[in-house]
């Protein structure tokens, strides 16, 4: 099972050659081989011309091999699952099946009790609990629809898209998630699913998250070219190690703090089942970016890698707005500033998994306890309600 010191001891070292899973290797020989290729194809109008998996289908073509598949622009049959390719994509969908939960199985009396008790809860807190749910019960939609209606034609390996069929498919339960919350504490649902539209902290995180997948959501936007080419890196960078890298982190870590101390507790629970979801979403896709570097070296250009930099130090900064208007005070154990320099480590992170360089030295991490939170095994206890282990389909055992 993934945990949070898992996942960052393998991908702390990693480098644009390698990285998590043991993604397929490409010698010099065959990188040149696949410039020359590209260069080639671009000439031409129609090779250029991504395949969907809808084609006419072509009867009595041969078997689809191990090299003729590609993370992008590949014209072998994307309908034929096997032969693997990327034996660590189709593990993270098996991996993702195998944590399967739903939102109903968590208990939300007590939750209930303590939003309608005056007394239990300070301002703040409320603040909190409404800012994240505000935030995230759009922003997993954001995310949905950037996999169904952008992302899942232009990747063009089967085991990849099983996996972003897995993606979207615990997006929607996430949104459930938020939705059953909200109607459990009888909130103000036209409120809550507004805040993205009427909030600035809000509106500003996502307004950058659809920035982002603007061009790829065009019908005729084709892959193909450096250039568009390059449209996909960066929509991969927005919505994998900015969007769901860095904004998710601060409300995850204010609910998960606020669970801790035995408040809000199947809100928080629901929280950790989501944060460990996204962590794997978010080590899949740096795979995936960093798959097609390997396959695609000329499009990670010196220029290239500055622009993806400058894409994590905006997100963390929009990220760090977000945590100082949510805690204009300390509150839950921790303060606007320790939160951002939580951010910062974790902007580290994200550059490293890149293989880019760490633009905050030094920087530590304030809030270790999120490493135990990760790994549901560990906690027994957690949060009183004593999950007796983390089963596929609905078998979670309550006391």
């Amino acid at each position: 099972m993934l945990n949070w010191d898992d996942y960052h001891s393998e991908q702390s070292e990693i480098s644009s050659a390698t990285f998590v899973g043991q993604p397929s290797t490409v010698s010099s020989e065959e990188k040149l081989s696949s410039e020359r290729s590209f260069i080639n194809q671009s000439m031409d109008t129609e090779s250029t011309k991504v395949p969907t998996g809808l084609e006419e289908l072509e009867v009595g073509a041969g078997r689809v091999t191990v090299d003729e598949k590609a993370m992008i622009n590949c014209r072998a049959d994307l309908n034929q699952l096997v032969p693997f390719k990327y034996d660590w994509a189709w593990q993270k969908y098996l991996d993702g099946c195998a944590n399967h939960w739903m939102p109903q199985e968590i208990n939300m009396t007590a939750d209930v009790a303590t939003w309608k008790d005056n007394d239990t809860l300070s301002e703040d807190e409320r603040r909190i609990v409404k800012r994240s749910l505000g935030y995230f019960s759009t922003a997993d939609s954001l995310v949905a629809n950037n996999l169904v209606l952008a992302l899942y034609r232009l990747i063009t390996n089967p085991e990849c898209r099983q996996y972003l069929l897995r993606q979207a498919f615990e997006e929607a339960i996430h949104t459930h998630a938020y939705q059953y919350c909200i109607e459990s504490l009888g909130m103000d649902e036209g409120e809550v699913f507004n805040m993205y539209r009427e909030v600035p902290s809000v509106s500003k995180k996502a307004a950058w998250s659809i920035s982002h997948t603007k061009e790829l959501s065009d019908p005729n936007f084709q892959t193909g070219t450096i250039e568009s080419d390059q449209v996909l890196l960066r929509n991969l960078i927005g919505f994998y190690a900015v969007t769901e890298g860095i904004f998710f982190y601060c409300g995850f870590t204010q609910i998960l703090s606020m669970g801790r101390r035995n408040k809000m507790t199947g809100v928080a629970e629901q929280f950790q089942y989501i944060l460990r979801d996204e962590s794997m979403h978010l080590n899949f896709g740096i795979d995936v970016i960093n798959q097609i570097k390997l396959e695609n070296p000329h499009l990670w250009s010196e220029e290239f890698k500055e622009e993806a930099i400058e894409m994590i130090l905006e997100g963390t900064q929009i990220e760090i707005e977000y945590a100082r208007d949510t805690m204009p005070r300390g509150v839950l154990g921790m303060n606007a500033s320790m939160m951002e320099e939580y951010l910062q480590f974790i902007a580290n992170r994200r550059l490293s998994q890149l293989g880019l360089p760490e633009q905050f030295p030094g920087v530590q991490n304030p809030f270790p306890w999120m490493s135990e939170i990760m790994d549901l095994r560990k906690e027994k206890n957690f949060f009183e309600t004593r999950v007796i282990e983390y089963q596929t389909g609905g078998a979670l055992n309550w006391d």
